[in-house]
C-alpha cells in the first residue's frame, strides 16, 4: 500500500507487511475490513472535489469520462475501481507485487481495464494525469517529502490531487493503534504513529512540492452515523491540492 517516488522511498518492510495482506483484501470482513468502512466515505468526499473542481454534474453517473487518473499505494484497487466506474482510464501503484497480482485479478473478474503496475510512481516517470490520489499511504513510507514531490510530479497542469493520512494525535493513537491494532480490526503493526503527519506538516510537504491546498476536511467517527466527513481533523484528514 505504499510506494513513492523513487525505490528509496519505499520502505521494505511497509511493503512486505501490506503484501501479506493481499489474499484477502477484497474480503469486507477480512484483514482490509477497515478500509472498506472508509471506502464510501472516501469517495463521496472525493466525488465532490471532482466535482466541484472541474465543475461537473453531481448526478452524472461517468463525470470523469475523458480523464486520466492515478492511484499511488492503491493496495489491490479499492479505489482504482470505483474510479474506472465513474469513466476515468486508471493507473493503479503500489509497492508490494502480491497486491498488484490481487488487483488485477479482481478487476478483470469485474470487467474493468485497469493499468496496474508495481513499484514506485516513477513507473509513470514523464506521464500526467488529470487526479492523482494516495489515501493512507504517506504514512507508510520512508521519504514523505520525496513522495509528494513524486504526486505532484504526475499532476497535469490543471489536474487535481487528494490525499488522506492519520493526525499524529492522542486520538489517533488510541483509535488506530490502541484499540483498532489491539482488538485486530486492524492488523497490528500496520501503523507506526511516530510517522503520522499533521495537517500542518503534510501541508507544508504539499507547498513544498509547488502546490497550493484548496481544501482540508476531517475524517471522523460518529457513534450515530459512523465514518463521516467533518471539521475535526483530530484523527484522519483529507488535503486537496492544485498547482500553484
Amino acid at each position: 500500500m505504499n510506494a513513492s517516488t523513487a525505490a528509496t522511498t519505499i520502505d521494505p518492510r511497509e511493503a512486505a507487511h501490506f503484501g501479506a495482506l493481499a489474499r484477502d483484501w477484497w474480503d469486507p470482513k477480512g484483514s482490509s475490513a477497515m478500509l472498506h468502512r472508509l471506502n464510501p466515505v472516501r469517495l463521496g468526499y472525493l466525488r465532490a472535489a471532482i466535482d466541484r473542481h472541474w465543475g461537473l454534474d453531481a448526478q452524472a453517473r461517468r463525470p470523469l469520462t475523458g480523464r486520466t487518473a492515478l492511484d499511488v499505494g492503491c493496495g489491490a484497487g479499492l479505489l482504482c475501481e470505483p474510479l474506472a466506474r465513474l469513466g476515468a482510464r486508471v493507473t493503479g501503484i503500489d509497492a508490494a507485487p502480491e497486491n498488484i497480482a490481487a488487483a488485477r485479478l479482481h478487476a478483470g473478474a469485474q470487467g474493468l481495464e485497469i493499468a496496474y503496475r508495481a513499484g514506485s510512481v516513477d513507473a509513470v516517470s514523464g506521464a500526467r494525469f488529470d487526479l492523482v490520489t494516495s489515501l493512507e499511504v504517506v504514512e507508510h513510507v520512508s521519504d514523505p517529502a520525496a513522495f509528494v514531490n513524486g504526486l505532484a510530479a504526475a499532476l497535469a497542469p490543471d489536474g487535481l490531487m487528494i490525499l488522506s493520512t492519520p493526525n499524529r494525535t492522542a486520538l489517533s493513537r488510541l483509535a488506530m493503534i490502541t484499540i483498532g491494532e489491539g482488538t485486530g480490526r486492524i492488523p497490528p503493526g500496520t501503523h507506526d504513529w511516530d510517522k503520522f503527519l499533521t495537517p500542518d506538516e503534510l501541508k507544508a510537504l504539499v507547498e513544498g512540492a509547488g502546490l497550493a491546498v484548496i481544501d482540508m476536511a476531517g475524517l471522523s467517527f460518529s457513534p450515530a452515523r459512523g465514518f463521516v466527513v467533518s471539521d475535526d481533523m483530530r484523527m484522519d484528514y483529507f488535503i486537496t491540492a492544485v498547482r500553484a
